[in-house]
């Protein structure tokens, strides 16, 4: 208990699945929680549950995938917080298709959604996380990884997952002298919402431990990273996968 202490946490697509996981675990090691995300009821019902175990949360509402509404979001925030001790981009969507049938509509929402929130939050908040030489992490996927090739109809997904893993290392690159740490957290299937086939049988032949991940694991390795215990750790691309990405 109390890794996060004293500390503003900033989570991106937190209204559910790893996200929210993400906010749960982060309040009750004393982190002082920003729900972020467009499911308002969703998020402030988060808020509640957090709030009923003795944590502090807040919801606020932004479209992650809109510049402006990431500089509104920016606004919001610094009616309540001069600085930001860790910002988690996690909001993230799949859509699957095989190469004939990509749409360049939901191509362009992927990368939306992946990747360019990833620029425009970090755009707008590295200067807060700079004021207390806090850190950011980013949350991705093994299908991001250059060694991984697996999913077969994944080609927006993995494509921008494998960017915002590159634009996590430039970062790191860049600010890491300036006193930030910029980490990169890549699960393997995990068992979330996200998934409307809830049979997860289909996924363990290509996991050697033998199942999918649950919301907890990743929540723990996002701790570990944006907490002191990794204070020498930037740039950093650690798989939370069951070593699935050994397959």
């Amino acid at each position: 208990m109390g890794k996060l202490d004293g500390k503003v946490a900033l989570i991106t697509g937190a209204t559910s699945g790893i996200g929210e996981g993400f906010a749960k675990l982060f309040a009750s090691e004393g982190a002082d929680v920003i729900i972020v995300g467009r499911n308002k009821e969703k998020g402030v019902s988060i808020v509640d549950a957090i709030r009923e175990n003795d944590g502090t949360a807040r919801f606020l509402y932004c479209d992650v995938t809109q510049e402006k509404s990431v500089l509104d979001l920016k606004e919001k925030f610094c009616k309540y917080y001069d600085h930001l001790d860790i910002l988690v981009n996690n909001a993230g969507i799949l859509l699957t298709s095989q190469i004939g049938d990509i749409k360049e509509s939901d191509w362009k929402r992927v990368f939306d959604t992946n990747t360019h929130s990833v620029m425009y939050m970090t755009q707008a908040f590295i200067e807060l996380v700079l004021k207390c030489r806090g850190n950011i992490l980013n949350n991705t996927s093994i299908e991001g990884l250059q060694s991984r090739v697996r999913g077969r109809a994944t080609y927006a997904y993995a494509a921008s997952k494998t960017a915002t893993v590159k634009f996590t290392q430039q970062c790191a690159l860049n600010y890491t002298s300036k006193g930030i740490r910029v980490n990169c957290l890549c699960p393997g299937t995990t068992e979330t919402p996200i998934f409307t086939n809830r049979d997860f049988s289909r996924f363990v032949d290509g996991i050697p431990m033998g199942r999918v991940g649950q919301v907890e694991e990743i929540a723990r390795a996002a701790l570990f990273l944006v907490s002191e215990d990794a204070s020498y750790i930037s740039g950093a691309v650690l798989t939370v996968d069951g070593g699935a990405s050994l397959m």
